[in-house]
C-alpha cells in the first residue's frame, strides 16, 4: 500500500478530499512540488504591494520607464472565476488582492492556465509573479506572468458567502474559522493591541515586568479550585497557579517597587459564557499605593487602552453604549446590595441566618453555603447585572476577602474593590493585607471554610507569611481579566470568542 492510499484509508476521506488528493498525485507526477519549502520569487506582501500601489504600476528605473513593476506575492486563494481567463481572490494576513491569469500572459502560455483551471482550488496557497494594475471597474489587481502551487488544500475552505456558522467547529477548529471569518481575524489582531497596549501604559507608568512559576507547591492568591499534576523527579505534586499574586508581593517584600505579569493562570472550574479554565491575567503592585491610587490607574489604563486600540472611549458593547471616560462611579458593595435588594449582610452575621434571608430573595444556594459565598452570589444575582457604566464596588466583608487590609475605623470590612462594566467583572484589587499576623489568621479563616465545605478556599502559605514577616511595605495591587476586558471592548457574548483556542471536551 503506498502512503496515499494509506493516509486515504487512515483519514478517511470524503469524495471532495480524494479529488483533491489526486492533484496533489498530479503534480508530483509532473515534477511539480505542491509543498515546496520557499517561494524565492516572493518580493512583497500582500499589504505592501497595497500600500504601494501606485508607485509599483510603472518602473520608472527602466529605460525607457515601463509600465508595471514585477512583484512576487503569496497567499491563499479564496475566490477563483474561470472563464476563458481567470479571476481569484488572493488572501494573505487578511489582506485581499485580486489576480488575473491569461495564457497570453503566461509564461508557459496555454498550458500554465489549463494546469490552473484544472488542479488549483480554493483554499490553495499560491505564489504569483506578475505586474499590478487596476481595472476597468477599479480593482487593484496582479497580472500574472508565472505562478507556484505552495500548499495544497485538500479540505476545501466553507461557503464563501456563509463562511463557518457552527459555533462548536469554530471553537475546536479555530484555524478553519479565522480562515472563514475575517471578522474573527480581527477581533484576535485587536486582542493583541489590547495586551500591547496595557503593558505600554504599565512601563510608562514605572512598573516592571516580571516573571513568577506556573508550577507552585501550594496554589493561592484566589479562591478557585487548582490543576494538579505530580513533578515525578521530586516526587511531589503541583499545582498549576490559579494566581500569580502571593509571588508578586514577595517581590515587593524583596525590595520592587513596582512589578506586573501578564501570565496564565489556571483554575479547575466550569464552563460558561464568563469563565475558562485557561485564562489570561495581569497582575500589578506598587508599593506605597492604596487602594484608592489603584482606582487611578484602572480607570485611566482602561480609557488609554480604548483610545489606543479602537480610537474611541464610547464603546459599543452587549447591548449599551459604555463611556470609559474617568472619572468612574464609585459605590460602596454594602450600600450597593442594600440599594438593589433591600438586604444589609451586617444584620446577618451568622451563616444560618443570612442563608435564609438570601433565599427568601430568590438567590440557588444550598443551605451549606458559606457565608462570604453567600454574599458573593447576593452580589452576583441582584448587583453586577445592572452596573452598566464603569463602577467600583468597594469595602468589601472581610469573610469575602483573605488578603486585603482592613478599613481602619470599619470593623469587619476591608480595602477592596471590583471594577464592573456592562454587568461584567473584570478585575479585583486591594490595599495589600501586610500584617503577617493577620495574614496567619485569615489563613486560619480559610482552613476553616474548607472544613465546612468551601473547597475554593485558600490553602495556609508559610513561605507568604515569612515574605511578609520580612516587611512589605504599604501595598496597592490589582488583577484584571484580560480576556473579560477583550469581550467588553470587542463586544463578543462569550469568553471562548477571545480565546484563540479554549478547552472542549474530547469528541
Amino acid at each position: 500500500m503506498d502512503s496515499y492510499t494509506s493516509f486515504e484509508n487512515g483519514m478517511q476521506l470524503n469524495e471532495y478530499q480524494r479529488l483533491r488528493l489526486d492533484k496533489v498525485k498530479k503534480f508530483r507526477d509532473l515534477g511539480i512540488d505542491p509543498y515546496p519549502p520557499r517561494f524565492l520569487q516572493r518580493t512583497h506582501s500582500v499589504a505592501e504591494v497595497l500600500q504601494n500601489f501606485e508607485a509599483l504600476q510603472k518602473d520608472d528605473h527602466a529605460d525607457p520607464p515601463v509600465q508595471g513593476v514585477l512583484v512576487g506575492v503569496s497567499g491563499r486563494l479564496m475566490l477563483k472565476r474561470d472563464k476563458k481567463v481567470v479571476f481569484g481572490d488572493l488572501i494573505e494576513d487578511g489582506n485581499r488582492i485580486q489576480i488575473y491569469l491569461k495564457d497570453a500572459h503566461l509564461e508557459a502560455g496555454e498550458q500554465s492556465l489549463l494546469l490552473f483551471k484544472d488542479s488549483v482550488d480554493l483554499g490553495d496557497i499560491i505564489g504569483v509573479v506578475g505586474k499590478p494594475f487596476i481595472t476597468k471597474t477599479g480593482d487593484k489587481t496582479i497580472e500574472v506572468h508565472q505562478w507556484n502551487i505552495l500548499s495544497k488544500a485538500i479540505n476545501q475552505p466553507p461557503d464563501k458567502h456563509a463562511g463557518l456558522q457552527d459555533t462548536e467547529q469554530r471553537y475546536r477548529q479555530r484555524y478553519v474559522d479565522l480562515i472563514s471569518n475575517p471578522e474573527v481575524r480581527d477581533v484576535f489582531v485587536k486582542r493583541s493591541r489590547i495586551i500591547s497596549a496595557m503593558r505600554s501604559y504599565l512601563d510608562r507608568q514605572g512598573f516592571l515586568e516580571v516573571e513568577t512559576p506556573t508550577l507552585q507547591p501550594l496554589y493561592g492568591g484566589a479562591s478557585a479550585r487548582p490543576f494538579v499534576t505530580h513533578h515525578n523527579a521530586l516526587d511531589q505534586n503541583f499545582y498549576m497557579r490559579i494566581a500569580d499574586e502571593l509571588y508578586l508581593k514577595r517581590l515587593v517584600s524583596g525590595g520592587f517597587g513596582k512589578v506586573y505579569e501578564i501570565c496564565k493562570d489556571f483554575r479547575n472550574e466550569g464552563i460558561d459564557v464568563r469563565h475558562n479554565p485557561e485564562f489570561t491575567m495581569m497582575e500589578c503592585y506598587a508599593a506605597y499605593w492604596d487602594y484608592n491610587d489603584v482606582m487611578k490607574l484602572v480607570e485611566e489604563m482602561f480609557a488609554y487602552i480604548a483610545q489606543e486600540v479602537l480610537g474611541t472611549l464610547k464603546v459599543q458593547t452587549r447591548g449599551y453604549e459604555v463611556d470609559f471616560t474617568p472619572p468612574y462611579r464609585r459605590l460602596q458593595l454594602r450600600q450597593a446590595i442594600i440599594d438593589y435588594t433591600g438586604l444589609d449582610y451586617e444584620q446577618y452575621p451568622e451563616q444560618e441566618d443570612l442563608y435564609r434571608e438570601v433565599k427568601k430573595l430568590g438567590v440557588d444556594v444550598a443551605p451549606d453555603t458559606v457565608w462570604p459565598k453567600l454574599v458573593d452570589e447576593t452580589l452576583k444575582t441582584f448587583v453586577i447585572p445592572k452596573l452598566i457604566q464603569p463602577t467600583f464596588l468597594y469595602d468589601y466583608p472581610e469573610k469575602l476577602s483573605p488578603l486585603a487590609k482592613k478599613k481602619p475605623g470599619v470593623a469587619g470590612t476591608v480595602e477592596r474593590f471590583q471594577p464592573f462594566i456592562a454587568g461584567l467583572e473584570c478585575g479585583n484589587a486591594f490595599t495589600e493585607l501586610n500584617d503577617p499576623v493577620d495574614q496567619r489568621e485569615r489563613f486560619l479563616d480559610q482552613k476553616r471554610n474548607q472544613d465546612a465545605g468551601d473547597d475554593e478556599a485558600m490553602q495556609m502559605d508559610l513561605d507568604f507569611i515569612n515574605a511578609l514577616m520580612y516587611g512589605m511595605p504599604p501595598t496597592g495591587g490589582l488583577g484584571v481579566g484580560i480576556d473579560r476586558l477583550c469581550m467588553l471592548l470587542l463586544d463578543q457574548a462569550s469568553i471562548r470568542d477571545v480565546i484563540l483556542f479554549p478547552q472542549m471536551r474530547n469528541l
